[in-house]
């Protein structure tokens, strides 16, 4: 590699996760990639940011996806400015490769109208956004502007999608990702094509998109092809600082380009992560996907140990589930399994159903009661690793994962071992010695082979 053909030194992208399973992804993608990265649960200190001053990629994990636009208008500028000090030639707000959010819900419109000033500053900086939600890798597709994920061996429309457009919270109902965010955000967004990308045509387009006025451009992503012509679109216009918006996609994209433009080596493959016979895990997920991968562990060494989500309407009820819970988890190691302790298992559990009937008659907030579920399960994570002296744990649920993060009393958390694609294993970072060190995976409940838990367990995907 000449010195001519080289990566920026440095801090090379710099990304902000609306969710903690995205935002490990992120640091899955740059870390397997050789780009050293860690996610932090808030804004760094100057002394935690020197800690891991020859990372290449840096982060901050929240839980904005659950959360509303004030919410997230008193929480991102903070973040987003110590991003921007970071001087990254890109930075990312990372949203789910399924689009999670709506107008009041997780608004990725609204974090872009909060981004755009900010890290468009400096005069010399890119003043387009580049929205990449597609990403092969993980099974997500954008052809002609609309969204595909995978499901069980097929590939859906975003809007018939058979978990996504019965979601609880944000259900799908649009897959054209430009009309969906749209929703979100006054600001015009333009379209570049995957026929307009391999015909030759691409970059006469997106140059037709901005003399529109057309700053937030959504990019098709079908192949290892357009990938790489979409991450060399964003390297070359990044001016002083690129703001994208997207999933790992991103990531992915400017990874194939480095490699194709000979800038970024093959990584080293990653050490190997040992096998534990026992480890804990949590899920806050109701996916279909998860309820697969809950039965598979039930029969597979895994205790599945139910907690009444319903019964966190009331403290006094649910600190007790949540004692419960605990002593059956501390009862399941002793006898030699793995406990898996649980909201649900799947979306016709009658779990599901019953927080909310007993939700719409509460007159509580839904969003203070998942982020109630959240802590509860990261705190049934933590006494239960604390107590038993295991280190290796698991969490279902994108925004559960936020929650429990914060609950387990981590800081930061780097990747160090791929489990399966956007679900890294990873190492926790924590001023509790006895937290510091805990192997943790978060996945998000469209996430993972059936055996998840499994691979988990094993430390690598077990096919």
């Amino acid at each position: 590699m000449t010195d001519q053909a080289r990566l920026p030194e440095g801090v090379l992208l710099a990304f902000y996760g609306d969710d903690f399973t995205g935002s490990s992804a992120v640091m899955e993608v740059m870390t397997f990639a050789g780009l050293p990265a860690v996610m932090f649960v808030e804004s760094p200190t100057p002394a935690q940011l020197q800690r891991f001053s020859n990372y290449r990629v840096i982060g901050i994990a929240s839980v904005a996806r659950a959360q509303s636009p004030s919410w997230m208008g008193a929480h991102l500028p903070t973040a987003f400015q110590a991003l921007a000090e970071l001087r990254a030639p890109v930075n990312h707000y990372k949203v789910c490769s399924t689009l999670d959010s709506s107008p009041t819900v997780g608004s990725i419109g609204h974090a872009i109208d909060i981004g755009v000033p900010i890290f468009t500053e400096d005069p010399g900086a890119a003043h387009w956004q580049p929205l990449v939600v597609a990403a092969p890798g993980i099974g997500r597709y954008q052809a002609f502007g609309n969204l595909f994920a995978a499901y069980q061996g097929h590939n859906f429309r975003l809007d018939r999608h058979p978990v996504m457009q019965r979601h609880p919270v944000t259900p799908m109902d649009e897959a054209d990702v430009g009309m969906h965010v749209g929703k979100q955000t006054a600001r015009p967004i333009g379209l570049v094509d995957f026929v307009a990308m391999k015909s030759g045509a691409g970059q006469a387009r997106f140059e037709a998109e901005l003399a529109q006025g057309r700053s937030i451009v959504s990019l098709d992503i079908v192949d290892d092809e357009t990938l790489q012509w979409v991450g060399g679109l964003i390297w070359s216009h990044r001016g002083r600082g690129v703001f994208a918006i997207g999933s790992q996609g991103v990531e992915y994209a400017l990874v194939a380009h480095w490699r194709a433009a000979g800038l970024l080596e093959r990584p080293v493959k990653p050490e190997p992560v040992s096998k534990v016979s026992q480890m804990v895990a949590v899920s806050g997920s109701i996916s279909g996907v998860t309820a697969a991968q809950t039965d598979w562990a039930a029969a597979n060494g895994f205790e599945l140990i139910a907690l009444d989500a319903s019964a966190s309407l009331d403290n006094r009820v649910w600190n007790a589930e949540i004692e419960s819970a605990i002593k059956s988890a501390l009862a399941a190691l002793s006898s030699g399994h793995s406990p898996l302790v649980a909201t649900a298992r799947g979306p016709t559990d009658g779990s599901v159903s019953k927080l909310r009937e007993k939700l719409s008659t509460s007159g509580v907030d839904s969003t203070e009661v998942n982020g109630r579920i959240g802590a509860g399960l990261g705190e049934v994570l933590q006494r239960v690793m604390r107590t038993s002296g295991i280190k290796r744990g698991a969490v279902s649920g994108g925004d559960t994962s936020g929650f429990a993060m914060r609950a387990l009393g981590a800081y930061a958390l780097e990747a160090i071992a791929p489990i399966a694609p956007g679900a890294p294993l990873c190492r926790v970072f924590s001023a509790d010695p006895e937290t510091d060190g805990f192997q943790i995976t978060l996945k998000g409940g469209q996430m993972g082979d059936v055996d998840f838990f499994g691979s988990v367990r094993a430390g690598s995907a077990t096919a």
